[in-house]
Formats: C-alpha cells, structure tokens, sequence
C-alpha cells in the first residue's frame, strides 16, 4: 500500500494541482474579462449583459474548481493520503 500511496502522492503534486491551478486562472480571467466589458461598456446595454454573463460564469467555475479541490482533499485525508500542499 505504501507505493500506491507514494504514486498517488505524484499524481496530485505532478498533474492534478497544475490542472487545478491552469483551470482556476481560466475562471479568473473570464471574471475579469467580464469586469471588464461591463464597466467599458456601460453605455451599451448588450455588452453590459454580456459582461453579466462573463462574470456569473466565472464565478461558478472558481466555485467548481475550489469545491473540487476541497474534495479531493478530503478524499485524500480520508484514504490517509497527504493532502494537497504543493
């Protein structure tokens, strides 16, 4: 069991936290692409909507992407893994 351990250990250091991290600052970006068209475009009402849109979106996805890491950490503590520090 402790090689499992140990490859598992790899697995969420080596790939799951860098796809973690690239998919949080994707989120983060949409949100303040979102920021952006609704202030610059405060005037046009479709752009100001789809400035909305951006930022809901963007939201809900750093929502997901920290729910996910949080579950992973407590499957991880759970099966006696250490938890995602890297």
């Amino acid at each position: 069991m402790p090689a499992l351990n140990s490859f598992l250990d790899k697995v969420v250091a080596q790939i799951i936290n860098p796809i973690i991290l690239l998919l949080a600052a994707c989120a983060f970006v949409v949100f303040l692409w979102g920021v952006f068209e609704f202030v610059a475009h405060a005037g046009d009402e479709t752009k100001r909507s789809e400035g909305k849109k951006a930022i809901m979106w963007g939201l809900i996805g750093l929502v997901i992407i920290f729910g996910a890491y949080g579950i992973i950490n407590i499957a991880l503590g759970t099966f006696g893994i250490n938890p995602i520090s890297k």
